[in-house]
């Protein structure tokens, strides 16, 4: 942990050193503007970058701002599994549903400006390193300044689509040329081709983890830029929203035209991932200490035990203290109310079509997926006692970067927890995913990828598809499985070509899943949990709460006679505890169990009767996250006869403002100052907007 440490401190110290001494922008709120920089002179680069020492700590400073907080904030939703619980006429729950335009608060506008402030910075140590005198320290730098800027294009690419290509520090670049300050959108597929060939070049000049000395995978290896060649690879291949440049003639969801290009860098991304395969260096994370592989990843990666994960983890970014923490996952986590932990509401919610598509032997599940929230049961003072309180289907919440099991943070409002990036399953998913495309079917190795992934997760014995068409349909599954809460499940359906479907068949999904029909029609109605005491410290290990679905309608009628008076509870437990041992559960006769309608508003009478027997406070009824969902019922009975508004709604329902070939990418924000339809006279809006 000692090294660790002193990573991050280093880190931090290069970013205030290339802030201080180039004083180039390095925040991301809403208002930065990629031109809008403090002026610098060429005496102070020129310092900078007369030892490789000091140019080094410049190029760690590179590192800061490449996950805007917006980036998960506005774009961590709509992924048919994460969904905004914010207010309906909030900015995440609009851009979440994919309803937002150029003109109002409901789109995206800092990304844009936090990407080319780090390009910019790029551009600077690009140009500055390779007047230096040749070497393998000054050719590693530059890879790695070059890879940086090339996960900046890919960034913007993937979200505005066409952008403008800037490769020149503004102090080398003509004053009198209007387009050094309003550049004009470049054509994807150039910007593509260029950092490509960038990140090909910066495979063969960066060294290996092992050879590097860095010690932490915060900073990019060899393994991880080969791991982003092959992603930024699989995107230039796949398919987007395009449209004639600078026109306003209406686009469609396609490929390049180029289909030689397009093969060409399907093998690219091949190449890449079997050069980290291959190198035998990476592997997942397996079981240990009793958890399951991925909930020893995650358990440990939110620990910061980054050791036991750099084996996995290809690439995170370095996220401690005040100066570089994120607040990118204070959005997803189970929900907190007082105690230790502070009051942290969640901004999002898994949907429970998601939750339910786990096979029953995927370890997955638990991890990334919670269906509890800490709680008090009285009044949330200092001596009361705090819970892991079960929820119902329309309250189930992200775990993947849980507060109980990070470190304790500074201040209130931070997460000392790294962004993960790029990780060894990500390669062997784009690797089978690429032999599956190369061959027109899956081979041995493709199909061996995939089996790594599933063995890992506990479904290895799940059948394996033969043909094309289904092997890239069971690869689109298992990245949801796998990848949920990391950043790319939304911008990867479009890849993919299965936006569209995927959100159809999600708005389908929720609709049966409310009725109870279709594949969803045995789904349990009922759900009994253990009560279960929260144990109020950091790095509790704490997964999941124990359950017992109820589908048996004489059991249905014992947990419904919920007493009212205190005098009967012990005997209702009593009944509860013989219930929970017919299900072969070992149970004392300490434990306690509560019922929980799992279609009816977590608020409900019955639901609010149940958690009082057990021994929850009066005033229960509260979760650490936005109630647009779970203080409505989610069933379309228990609605009375109808779908619960956000799930089908022309107003505000799931996916509600989605439209192919148009929403696929968003606009650029044009409302005030400092957004760049304003700013740069020369951009184009994406037609449609």
């Amino acid at each position: 942990m000692k090294n660790i440490f002193i990573q991050h401190r280093f880190i931090k110290k290069a970013v205030v050193m290339s802030s201080v001494l180039l004083t180039v922008l390095m925040t991301n709120s809403c208002s930065d503007d990629f031109l809008d920089q403090p002026a610098y002179n060429n005496t102070d680069s020129d310092k900078v970058f007369e030892n490789l020492q000091t140019a080094e700590m410049f190029v760690l400073g590179c590192y800061r701002g490449l996950v805007p907080t917006e980036m998960f904030y506005q774009l961590g939703a709509g992924d048919t599994v994460n969904h905004s619980v914010e207010a309906l006429n909030n900015s995440k729950y609009n851009v979440g549903n994919y309803n937002y335009d150029a003109y109002t608060p409901f789109t995206v506008t800092g990304i844009y400006s936090a990407m080319y402030a780090v390009i910019e910075r790029t551009n600077i140590a690009v140009y500055q390193l390779a007047k230096m005198p040749e070497s393998a320290k000054r050719n590693a730098l530059i890879g790695e300044a070059k890879s940086i800027r090339a996960f900046c294009y890919y960034n913007l690419i993937r979200i505005y689509g066409d952008v403008p290509a800037v490769w020149e520090p503004l102090e080398t670049m003509d004053p009198n040329d209007e387009n050094t300050f309003y550049p004009k959108r470049a054509s994807r597929d150039e910007i593509y081709d260029r950092i490509v060939g960038d990140l090909q070049e910066a495979a063969t000049d960066i060294p290996t983890l092992a050879q590097s000395g860095f010690g932490t995978t915060e900073r990019l290896s060899k393994e991880g830029v080969n791991a982003l060649l092959a992603k930024v690879a699989l995107y230039a291949a796949g398919y987007s929203l395009r449209w004639e440049l600078n026109t306003s003639n209406p686009g469609v969801v396609s490929r390049r035209q180029d289909n030689a290009r397009v093969r060409e860098l399907y093998q690219i991304a091949d190449d890449a991932c079997s050069a980290v395969i291959n190198g035998g260096t990476k592997s997942l994370v397996q079981s240990q200490s009793g958890k399951s592989g991925f909930e020893a990843l995650w358990f440990n990666f939110d620990r910061r035990n980054f050791g036991a994960v750099n084996s996995e983890m290809l690439w995170h970014i370095a996220s401690l203290g005040q100066n570089t923490n994120s607040a990118f996952q204070i959005y997803a986590h189970p929900g907190y109310r007082g105690g230790v932990f502070g009051s942290r509401s969640s901004q999002q919610m898994i949907l429970p079509s998601y939750y339910l598509s786990f096979n029953q032997n995927d370890t997955r599940r638990d991890v990334t997926c919670t269906s509890y929230s800490v709680y008090f049961l009285a009044d949330g003072g200092a001596n009361d006692t705090f819970v892991d309180v079960g929820t119902t289907y329309s309250a189930i919440m992200p775990g993947k970067f849980r507060l109980s099991w990070s470190v304790e943070p500074q201040a209130a409002a931070d997460r000392n927890l790294n962004i993960p990036i790029l990780r060894y399953a990500d390669v062997l998913l784009m690797y089978a995913e690429t032999q599956n495309y190369l061959n027109s079917g899956p081979t041995a190795a493709a199909n061996a990828a995939l089996m790594t992934v599933r063995t890992r997760a506990g479904i290895g014995t799940l059948p394996m598809p033969s043909g094309q068409a289904d092997f890239l349909k069971a690869i689109i599954q298992e990245r949801k499985w796998e990848f949920a809460g990391e950043f790319t499940l939304r911008t990867d359906l479009i890849r993919t070509n299965s936006m569209t479907t995927e959100i159809e068949a999600t708005r389908q999904d929720m609709k049966d899943l409310t009725r109870r029909i279709g594949k969803y029609a045995n789904v349990a109605t009922y759900r009994l949990y253990k009560f279960h005491r929260n144990t109020q410290v950091y790095g509790d290990p704490f997964l999941a709460l124990p359950y017992i679905d109820i589908t048996d309608p004489t059991e249905i009628a014992t947990i419904k006679n919920v007493p009212t008076n205190s005098a009967n509870f012990a005997a209702y437990q009593t009944a509860l505890r013989s219930i929970v041992g017919a299900h072969g559960q070992t149970t004392s006769p300490d434990d306690k169990w509560y019922p929980t309608q799992m279609f009816e508003a977590y608020t409900s009478t019955f639901n609010g009767n149940a958690r009082k027997a057990v021994g929850f406070g009066a005033g229960f009824n509260v979760l650490g996250m936005g109630n647009n969902m779970y203080s409505k019922p989610f069933g379309y009975a228990e609605n009375g006869g109808a779908y619960p508004g956000w799930v089908e709604s022309a107003n505000d329902g799931l996916f509600f403002g989605f439209q192919t070939n148009k929403t696929e990418l968003l606009p650029f924000a044009a409302q005030s100052a400092g957004h760049p339809m304003i700013d740069n006279p020369n951009l184009t809006q994406l037609p449609g907007y």
